[in-house]
This record gives structure tokens, sequence and C-alpha cells, in this order.
């Protein structure tokens, strides 16, 4: 794929409202509508378990990849009862899920990360409609006091892998980054940004960012570790680990033409 082909747009927003107790009715908070084809619907129906996340059949993303080897997702995946939702999610049949991880998540013998990143179905590592024109990937996160993230450590918890595995296009990163991407740059990606159902807005100008290569979206924990320079396979994590992120309106949408629901 040439570099020019892609233009990558990254919404995020943050997950309001408070986990509900059990009992208490949901408000029906309003909910943006999206304006711009989809690509990928990361939503999970209301109605879905977590054993549907390990079948191909019923589960929004790739039941195989990545995590820890010999973990189902119904024993990553967390559904925590939200309200009010997140921007574009639809109450009635959406909701939130959360992406957790702990001393078993390790992916490839990768052993300096501890990792559970959730695929798109049809989001191919090669020739996927992802990976060219202009898209733009939305989510939103809220953060879990239950199993707060470490900040002395760095996190990615949205990001595009290269299909050859040698790099990330992107990255939105949270705690103690170890380092910067120093990738050739030629292409642009832009920012947008809200906090609760506020719209985005933009918050960066188009920022100059290599795009080539293909490859994939990831939406988890991917954790690295501290007192290593080798980070892939080696280093610093307490033990008992037990951390999540949670997500909602997680999908990508064709941004043609400079569409981009706000």
């Amino acid at each position: 794929m040439h570099p020019s082909l892609l233009l990558g747009l990254l919404a995020g927003t943050a997950l309001a409202g408070t986990i509900r107790r059990p009992g208490r009715p949901r408000p029906q908070a309003p909910t943006a509508e999206t304006l711009c084809p989809i690509v990928f619907d990361g939503r999970p129906d209301s109605s879905l378990e977590p054993l549907d996340f390990d079948d191909w059949n019923t589960s929004p993303f790739n039941p195989d990849y990545v995590k820890g080897a010999g973990l189902p997702w119904s024993s990553i995946l967390q559904f925590p009862d939200i309200s009010p939702p997140a921007r574009f999610d639809d109450p009635t049949y959406q909701k939130p899920f959360e992406v957790t991880i702990n001393d078993s998540s390790i992916f490839n013998n990768q052993r300096g990360f501890r990792r559970a990143g959730l695929q798109f179905q049809g989001d191919t590592n090669r020739d996927s409609p992802g990976s060219s024109g202009i898209k733009t990937i939305h989510f939103s996160l809220k953060w879990d006091a239950q199993r707060p993230l470490n900040l002395s450590h760095e996190y990615l918890n949205v990001w595009h892998e290269t299909a050859d595995y040698s790099a990330n296009q992107f990255n939105f990163q949270a705690g103690a980054i170890l380092g910067q991407n120093s990738l050739a740059r030629d292409t642009t990606l832009r920012v947008y940004y809200s906090r609760g159902s506020e719209p985005l807005r933009s918050v960066t100008n188009a920022l100059t960012n290599n795009n080539a290569g293909e490859g994939q979206y990831q939406v988890g924990i991917l954790r690295k570790p501290t007192g290593t320079s080798d980070v892939v396979n080696s280093g610093y994590h307490q033990r008992n680990l037990n951390e999540g992120l949670i997500y909602g309106s997680v999908f990508v949408e064709d941004g043609e033409g400079g569409c981009v629901s706000l």
C-alpha cells in the first residue's frame, strides 16, 4: 500500500458515568448518531454473553487473538453496567466491555509484555478495508477503580500494528512512556476528543505520521515492563496483576470526503 493512501483519524471520548448498582434503572441518555459508513463495528450487542466472544459466529472480534496462551476471551472480558452510555452506544442494544490483564496475559512467549488486544473481525493483516483511504477509529474509555492501571508502567490501549509486526503507525498510550515513535513521517493523523456525552472536537491539526505498512487495529491493554532495555522479552511486573480498562463506542468509520461522526 502506498503511504499516501492512508489518512488516520483518531477519535476518543471519556466514557461518562459510574458503575450502576443492581436494581437501579438505567437512565436513557440521548446518544449521537454515526454519520459515515461503518467499516468495523466493535460495539457488542447487549444480548451477548462472555462465551459468545470465544466464537467466530457471534463475536464482533477475532476470538483467537491477541491474548495469553490458553486464555479464552470469556475469561478476559468483563461487562460492567455503565450509565449513562458512551456517546455512540445505543443503550437499548449495545453495551460497554472491559479488557483485563493478569499474570497469565503473555502472548506468543513475549514475557516482557502483559497483553490482551482485541482485533475486529474482518480486519485482515493485508488488504484490509481499514488500511486504505481515510478512516476514523472511535473509542470511549473509563477508568476502573477496582482494577486500576499502574501508571508507573507504559500502556498501549488503542493502536494499529504494521503487517510485519515491526512497528505501530499510531498508539494511544497511558502511563510513563518509555520511548517515542521515530518512524519517518509523510502522511497525517488528527485527534478528536470530548468528555462524557459532549460532541467530539478536534484537538490537533493534521499531524505528520507514517501510515505505511498495512496491518491491524488493536483495542485493549498492552502493558510494558520496567527495568529492562528489552521490553518484549524481559523486565519487571508486580505479581498478582489485576488491571482493566472499560471501553464503549468502539468502531471504525470511513472518512472519505472528510466525513467524521462528532
